[in-house]
């Protein structure tokens, strides 16, 4: 049941992490790169930045418990 959590816990953060980046990048960099590319370049980004940091979440509260 736990590995249940843990492996649904990490696609939670990688697809808020995708559509978080894909927000971003399409705002900042719409008008100069065209809105499509800068969301998938902000996607991309967002996805390398998120599983870091779910990974070292999820390792915590693994010791934690």
């Amino acid at each position: 049941m736990a590995v249940i959590l843990i492996l649904f816990a990490m696609m939670v953060g990688v697809i808020s992490g995708i559509a978080g980046g894909a927000l971003v990048g399409r705002i900042i960099g719409g008008k100069d790169l065209g809105e499509a590319f800068a969301a998938l370049m902000g996607s991309l980004f967002g996805s390398t930045a998120v599983i870091p940091g779910v990974i070292v979440g999820v390792l915590i509260l693994f010791f934690l418990s």
